[in-house]
């Protein structure tokens, strides 16, 4: 065999070749709010476009199917800033390690339903920036779009505005706090770490990471989705003419009854 059918043969058996060869599973995985196929082409777009993530898949493909099922079950785009595909050494090799980025933390939030707005700032030594704490319902960020420099990054918040006109408690970290976030991460010392590559999304998740503990998640929506209709299968059936309720099974297509504990366990470094 040619080194050019070697190529082929090894492609064809690599990988992103085990992704589409997993399709159907990955497809039941998905919420159902996502398109299966679009998902399936960011994955295999995800490695297919990366040397080192390739390779790293390679080494353990089944680390590296692992990783995925959990970006699928979540219903978060691989690849993306929702949902990061990162080399990690492990046994002396580099294999692939999913992480939660800030925009798949708050794609959960908004998923829940119960939050119309999620506001996610990072905060530069030349802004202004007011929040006192039981008297302001929400800080007041002023930002100098036009000027030369911003500055360094100096903290970061987070809040939800509620569907009922409710502002969720105010996240506000300084860079104080964010390093001791960053020193707890496995992750802070690879070249590939989301920390070393775009470190001010890692602030923002920082901030947004602490939000989820204060607003609905949708696996916290979807366990409470569940408790009301096991409440409502207990009660007597009613006596009256009035019509059902429509069917809720849509909301409940995400929801993994393995699931348990909190929703932050779901949310890695």
């Amino acid at each position: 065999m040619n080194q050019i059918s070697n190529a082929i043969a090894t492609r064809d058996q690599g990988p992103a070749a085990q992704i589409e060869t997993y399709r159907g599973e990955y497809a039941a995985l998905v919420p159902s709010h996502v398109n299966a196929d679009q998902w399936i082409r960011l994955a295999v777009g995800a490695i297919r476009g990366n040397k080192d993530l390739e390779q790293a898949a390679a080494n353990d493909v089944g680390v590296f199917l692992r990783e995925l099922k959990t970006a699928a079950r979540l219903g978060l785009e691989p690849g993306t800033e929702q949902f990061y595909l990162t080399p990690r050494k492990k046994g002396g090799r580099k294999v692939i390690q999913g992480i939660v980025g800030y925009q798949g933390i708050v794609e959960l939030i908004y998923r829940a339903g119960a939050a119309s707005t999620v506001i996610v700032e990072s905060v530069r030594a030349n802004d202004t920036f007011r929040y006192v704490p039981g008297r302001d319902a929400k800080p007041v960020h002023e930002i100098d779009w036009f000027g030369a420099d911003r500055g360094p990054l100096v903290g970061v918040y987070a809040y939800a505005v509620m569907k009922d006109g409710a502002v969720s408690k105010v996240v506000v970290l300084n860079r104080t706090r964010v390093m001791e976030i960053k020193a707890k991460s496995d992750s802070k010392n690879s070249e590939y770490s989301p920390w070393n590559t775009n470190e001010e999304s890692m602030w923002l998740k920082s901030a947004v990471r602490q939000l989820a503990k204060w607003v609905p998640t949708s696996a916290e929506y979807m366990r409470e989705q569940l408790r009301a209709q096991a409440e409502v299968a207990s009660e007597p059936p009613s006596l009256t003419d009035a019509p059902p309720l429509p069917p809720t099974a849509n909301a409940l297509d995400d929801y993994d009854p393995a699931e348990e504990g909190p929703v932050e366990a779901e949310l890695v470094d």
